[in-house]
């Protein structure tokens, strides 16, 4: 497939919050809204969950969807039509399974999108991270996008970064 377009900001702007606000309103039945983007995370800004998938081909990079365990608890919630409580009762591995499903379908969602525009790519698995104090660096030699959303209230910061060209 011949490229019809270059991989700009905005290109991966625009597709990633697409596919942000599909994930959301079909698994978590929310709105997910764009508040905005900077070059890096603001100075201080941790997480207590993350989850990454990598994408390879001829577009290359890493998402990573960075959240609070509050924000991380009530997806879980959302998602498995479960109360705080019951998702509580099942243990971490729950809210580890629908992180991972939630990244992994935002991230599949982003790179289909690259794909239809002529950049063929495949995804990893996902891998979930908790603990306090988290954060994300940065990938040497890669170009990064970081966008901050909301949904239902709560904040959430996707860092993607991609391979400079």
């Amino acid at each position: 497939m011949a490229v019809t377009q270059p991989i700009t900001d905005t290109l991966i702007q625009e597709t990633f919050v697409q596919a942000a606000r599909n994930v959301s309103q079909t698994m978590l039945r929310r709105e997910a809204s764009f508040v905005g983007r900077s070059i890096e995370p603001a100075p201080g800004k941790n997480y207590e969950v993350i989850g990454n998938v990598g994408f390879a081909g001829e577009a290359n990079g890493i998402v990573y969807l960075c959240f609070s365990d509050e924000f991380a608890f009530h997806a879980a919630s959302l998602l498995l039509g479960m109360s705080r409580g019951e998702v509580e009762m099942h243990g971490p591995d729950v809210v580890k399974d629908a992180i991972g499903e939630l990244t992994n379908m935002t991230a599949g969602g982003f790179k289909n999108q690259l794909c239809d525009l002529g950049f063929p790519c495949k995804l990893t698995l996902p891998t979930i991270v908790r603990g306090k104090n988290l954060s994300v660096a940065a990938i040497k030699s890669a170009h990064r996008h970081v966008f901050e959303l909301t949904c239902d209230g709560h904040t959430f910061v996707a860092d993607i970064q991609m391979k400079a060209e």
